[in-house]
């Protein structure tokens, strides 16, 4: 496991711009690389907020948009097109506007879908289509994301993986049903750790000073089940991109003093 980098911005504005910034690079070169990309969406509102930047950035057209995977971390389980759901706010923020493959987008189920109002089965068949994306090359039953992105909840939950609760114990499958959740609605869907540790970079988005405790919390190495965000980490590189506000509580040392 790689030992967590720490960025701070100055505000919440400049991190999402920067943030785009960043996964603007980061595609491109994958594609350079490996002739396409694959990058898991996040939502709430560090998540949104980065894909409002990346929608205004003259540079999202140095992605080629046929040539990129996108993924989802969770999902609030509702009917589809729901304006609380992940998806739903991703196409608004961003995917509308770019030329994106429709094939290519996996969303989530919703509760409306093929599958019924079954939160479970909705998690058993996306498992499926991330083992059936996966190749001889990956680290497991999920491809080896480019970008996994996560926010951090006031409570140190990421995705939907709450402390204490069963979904963040999971040790086998990489997507569970989650029932009863502290944060309304409280059926959702969600990638499990071991799915999130098989991305090639994890990064961890927090703005605002409801977060920085969370922050300091996830930092001070805890352990996942009472701090979620403390168990996510990606193979090559682990994230955490934050304003001053969230990275308020952190010791000096964690971040260097000409963070932007």
């Amino acid at each position: 496991m790689t030992a967590p980098q720490v960025v701070v911005h100055r505000d919440k504005e400049l991190m999402a711009q920067a943030a785009a910034a960043r996964l603007i690079t980061k595609i491109v070169d994958a594609q350079a690389a490996r002739g396409s990309a694959s990058v898991v969406l996040t939502g709430g509102r560090n998540g949104n907020a980065l894909l409002a930047a990346l929608a205004a950035s003259p540079a999202r057209d140095a992605v080629d948009w046929a040539r990129l995977d996108l993924w989802w971390g969770d999902e609030r389980f509702l009917p589809s097109g729901d304006p609380e759901r992940n998806e739903t706010q991703a196409r608004e923020a961003l995917l509308d506007a770019v030329p994106v493959d429709p094939a290519r987008v996996h969303a989530m189920p919703p509760s409306d879908g093929p599958l019924g109002n079954d939160a479970d089965a909705a998690a058993e068949a996306y498992a499926r289509e991330l083992a059936e994306a996966a190749g001889p090359e990956d680290h497991g039953p999920v491809p080896s994301f480019d970008v996994l992105m996560l926010g951090v909840g006031p409570d140190t939950h990421v995705a939907s993986l709450f402390p204490g609760h069963p979904g963040v114990r999971e040790t086998e499958r990489t997507v569970v049903g989650v029932h009863g959740s502290p944060k309304p609605p409280p059926t959702r869907i969600s990638l499990t750790l071991p799915a999130i540790r098989a991305a090639r970079e994890v990064w961890l988005l927090a703005a605002g000073e409801d977060k920085a405790g969370a922050v300091a919390i996830a930092l001070s190495g805890p352990g996942e089940i009472q701090a979620p965000a403390a168990g996510a980490h990606g193979r090559a590189r682990t994230l955490w991109l934050l304003d001053r506000t969230a990275a308020a509580k952190l010791p000096p040392q964690l971040y260097p003093p000409s963070s932007p």
